[in-house]
């Protein structure tokens, strides 16, 4: 069993990306999850998970507790080892510091030294809501979003989507090695982008040309060694064979009186929905307001729909569809 570090306000949101890259997933306590298995390299791609540790145990949110719980373990690891404490989203009042010093003191009456600059285990130890969770560190997610801001890309337009969202989007519709994942309003690229750099496969398609030519430039020289197709193309035509791809992620325009191309929004989004059934067996789709009832039409189940508070004028819909 594995315990998980929840990222973000969402924990539902975030344990559905999780699954992604773990199995029998549970949300036990705010920001905190458990696990029965994991795939470490599918983990360190996770935006809104930021480290899984092999459980020990759990017990009451207090010191006292952590120390009886450690003292009573197996363990069966040699070296050195560090504790770190979390009092996580200051759900308690617990002292970390009292926690560190606390269970490093039973981790050396149990014949370990400490090295808190590079151990060869780490303890976390993790107080949340009524619960502390003992785990060792296995896998922590790399945290580089920053370093592929919309602004900083070669092509950029306003409204791109955040990095750390469209890789929680692309890990929900199943993106990774061997898989291909389409964008068929693929815009600036930012979707494709994270699709890429997870293993991916990508296609990407958009109405307008300078979308088209700005997501090849984007990919191009932010993913070099990777394997993409863009072209200009309609999202409710698409060029591609039946059951082609594996999963589909898009971003519907916003705007309830919007008219894009020779589509009205309506008719744009249940014909994306259409094709994306036909080409997939799974998809996300992102909106600003819920199309869930145009997805079942469309021959999909709505296994889930997240709302995500973007700013005060923007909730993000977040459908995460499967095939009926």
């Amino acid at each position: 069993m594995y315990c998980l570090e929840l990222a973000g306000e969402d924990d539902a949101f975030a344990a559905c990306e999780a699954e992604s890259a773990a199995d029998a997933v549970d949300v036990v306590a705010s920001g905190l999850a458990t696990a029965r298995g994991i795939s470490p390299d599918r983990l360190r791609t996770l935006a809104y998970t930021h480290r899984a540790s092999e459980l020990v145990g759990h017990t009451d949110a207090d010191v006292e507790s952590a120390r009886h719980l450690l003292e009573a373990a197996s363990i069966e690891r040699s070296g050195t080892v560090a504790v770190r404490a979390r009092d996580v989203h200051s759900a308690t009042d617990v002292s970390t510091q009292d926690a560190e010093r606390t269970l490093g003191s039973v981790l050396v009456d149990r014949g370990f030294s400490v090295d808190l600059d590079d151990p060869d285990h780490v303890l976390r130890v993790l107080f949340s809501d009524d619960v502390c969770i003992l785990g060792w560190l296995d896998v922590e997610s790399i945290r580089d979003f920053g370093d592929r801001k919309p602004t900083d890309r070669p092509f950029f337009q306003p409204g791109s989507m955040a990095p750390l969202d469209a890789r929680a989007f692309v890990n929900i519709a199943g993106a990774g090695p061997g898989k291909t994942v389409l964008d068929p309003m693929c815009g600036t690229g930012g979707v494709l982008l994270e699709a890429a750099l997870v293993g991916a496969r990508v296609v990407g398609a958009d109405a307008q040309w300078k979308m088209a030519r700005g997501s090849r430039t984007n990919l191009a020289e932010l993913t070099p060694e990777t394997t993409w197709d863009v072209v200009r193309g309609d999202a409710t035509s698409l060029a591609l064979q039946d059951d082609s791809v594996d999963g589909v992620v898009f971003d519907a325009p916003y705007g309830r009186q919007s008219k894009i191309a020779r589509h009205d929004l309506e008719d744009l989004v249940a014909g994306a929905l259409s094709e994306a059934a036909r080409v997939a067996p799974r998809a996300v789709v992102v909106a600003d307001r819920s199309w869930a009832d145009a997805a079942v039409d469309a021959g999909w189940n709505v296994e889930r729909l997240f709302q995500r508070r973007v700013h005060r004028s923007l909730t993000r819909y977040v459908h995460v569809l499967t095939r009926a």
